[in-house]
C-alpha cells in the first residue's frame, strides 16, 4: 500500500484540500479529504489527474523543425516521414522512442497510445523476430516509466486497390490473415504492456481485410484508425467503394464502442450520426492538425451527438498536453466565433479519462482508476491566479514539477526520476538515427 498527500487536489471536478490518496497494485483505492500527511507518504502539492495520450507516432518526432522550409501540404510531409520510417532499426528506434517517451512523461502524458505501422525490414522480409520493433517499442516505454497501449497497425495498401509504394513495404504483412497472426504472437508475449490493435486507414485495407480483422480481435482488444483526415481520403473512398470512410468502417463491422477514430476532420453529418451511434470515440490531435494544415474537425458536433473526445500529440512536433486542452477549444473558437465551446470539465475529462479510456485504462482522479497523478506549479509566470479548475487552460509543460505512474514518482522538474534528461537521449538518438 502506497499512500500519497496532495495539498490541493482536483477530484471529479471538485476542488479538495489536504487530500490522502491510497494506492495498492498501481490503482487508486482510496481519496480522503481532509487528511494529514505522514511522514512515509509521498508529499505532492496542487494535483491533477494523469494525461491520456491517445495517439501517438514516435518516430516522427525527428522530423520536428525539420519541415517547415518548402511548403507544401501533408502529402509532401508524409515523404519526409517516409525518408525516416527508412532510416529505422529496432535498435535505434528503442533510442528514439525511449526520448520521446521521457519527453512525454515530464510534459504530463502518463500513458501513450502508439499507433505503430513500422513492422519490417525496408524490403518488407521480417526480422528473426517479426515484432522486434514492437517489443523495441515496449522496452522503451518500460525504460522510462510511461504507461504503453501498443496499437499494432494493419497496412496493406496504399490507396483503395493499389499496392504499397516501395517505401511502405516495411509496413506490410501481405494480408490481413498475416497481420493477425503477427499480432496474436504479439499480444501472446510477457510484459506490462496494453496491445491493443489498428487499422491505418480505409486507405491502407480494403473492406473485406477490415472486416476480417474487426470480426477476429478479442472484444476487449482497443481497435483505432486514422479517419477523413484530409479531404483526399474521403475522394479516394467514394470513388473506390461509393461511401465515405465512416460508412466503410461501420458496413465492416468496425466501429464499435471499442473504437477509437483519430482525427475525423472532414466528416459529413451522417458519419456523425453513425459514429454516435455506435458508441465510438474520437481522439483530436490539434498541434498537429495545425502543423499539417489538416484543417479544423467538427468537435463540438460530435460532443453534442454524444461522442467521447479524447487528446494526442499525433506527429510529437509539440509534446504538451495543455497545449492539446487549449487546441481543441481553440479551434473551436476560431470556427464558432465564440467562447467556451468547452466547459473546462469538458477539456479536462478529454485531457485524463477518455484518453486513458482510448489506452483501454481506467483514468481521472477516482477510486480505481490508475493511480496517475501530475503535479503542477500554481503559481508560476503563468498559471498564478488561475482557478485549479481552470489550471489546464493556462499551464504549459513548464509548469509540470512531479509525475506520478502507479503511484511512483518516475519524473521531477523535467527530469527521469533517475536524472536522465530527454533533451540529452534525443540527442543521442538523432544521432544513432543519422
Amino acid at each position: 500500500m502506497t499512500r500519497i498527500h496532495a495539498e490541493r487536489a482536483l477530484v471529479e471536478g471538485r476542488e479538495l484540500t489536504d487530500v490522502v490518496i491510497d494506492v495498492a497494485e498501481g490503482r487508486i483505492t482510496a481519496i480522503t479529504p481532509g487528511g494529514s500527511a505522514e511522514p512515509a507518504d509521498l508529499r505532492l502539492g496542487t494535483v491533477l489527474a494523469g494525461s491520456g495520450n491517445a495517439h501517438s507516432h514516435a518516430f516522427h518526432r525527428a522530423l520536428r523543425g525539420r519541415t517547415h522550409d518548402q511548403g507544401g501540404d501533408f502529402w509532401r510531409w508524409r515523404e519526409q516521414m517516409y525518408a525516416v520510417a527508412d532510416r529505422l532499426t529496432p535498435d535505434s528506434y528503442e533510442r528514439l522512442a525511449e526520448a520521446v517517451f521521457a519527453e512525454m512523461l515530464v510534459t504530463g502524458w502518463t500513458t501513450v497510445a502508439e499507433f505503430h505501422y513500422v513492422h519490417h525490414r525496408p524490403d518488407g522480409t521480417p526480422y528473426e523476430d517479426p515484432n522486434a520493433f514492437g517489443t523495441a517499442l515496449a522496452r522503451a516505454a518500460a525504460s522510462v516509466g510511461i504507461r504503453l497501449t501498443l496499437l499494432d497497425t494493419l497496412y496493406l495498401t496504399s490507396a483503395p486497390g493499389r499496392p504499397l509504394l516501395p517505401e511502405q513495404r516495411r509496413f506490410g504483412d501481405g494480408s490481413a490473415a498475416g497481420w493477425l497472426g503477427r499480432w496474436r504472437d504479439l499480444r501472446a508475449g510477457d510484459g506490462p504492456v496494453t496491445i491493443g490493435a489498428a487499422i491505418h486507414s480505409v486507405r491502407a485495407a480494403s473492406p473485406d481485410d477490415i472486416a476480417q480483422v474487426a470480426a477476429d480481435l478479442p472484444p476487449d482488444v482497443p481497435l483505432h484508425a486514422h479517419l477523413s483526415e484530409q479531404p483526399a481520403e474521403n475522394e479516394q473512398s467514394l470513388a473506390a467503394y461509393g461511401r465515405t470512410p465512416t460508412q466503410v468502417l461501420a458496413d465492416a463491422g468496425a466501429l464499435t464502442p471499442r473504437t477509437w477514430l483519430v482525427h475525423a476532420t472532414h466528416l459529413t453529418d451522417a458519419d456523425i450520426a453513425l459514429i454516435a451511434d455506435s458508441g465510438a470515440g474520437v481522439v483530436m490531435c490539434p498541434t498537429t492538425e495545425a502543423d499539417l494544415g489538416d484543417g479544423i474537425g467538427p468537435a463540438r458536433e460530435l460532443a453534442d451527438a454524444g461522442v467521447r473526445i479524447a487528446l494526442g500529440s499525433d506527429q510529437n512536433a509539440v509534446i504538451d498536453p495543455w497545449l492539446e486542452v487549449r487546441g481543441l477549444e481553440a479551434g473551436e473558437r476560431l470556427r464558432s466565433r465564440q467562447r467556451g465551446r468547452f466547459s473546462p470539465a469538458d477539456l479536462e475529462t478529454a485531457r485524463a479519462s477518455a484518453g486513458y479510456a482510448a489506452c483501454g485504462l481506467p483514468g481521472g482522479l477516482r477510486i480505481g482508476a490508475c493511480a496517475d497523478l501530475v503535479e503542477i506549479d500554481p503559481e508560476s509566470v503563468r498559471t498564478a491566479g488561475a482557478a485549479l479548475g481552470q489550471l489546464a487552460l493556462a499551464a504549459t509543460s513548464t509548469d509540470v514539477r512531479r509525475v506520478v505512474v502507479g503511484g511512483r514518482m518516475v519524473a521531477e522538474d523535467g527530469r527521469l526520476a533517475d536524472g536522465r534528461d530527454p533533451a540529452t537521449l534525443f540527442t543521442h538518438a538523432l544521432k544513432e538515427l543519422g
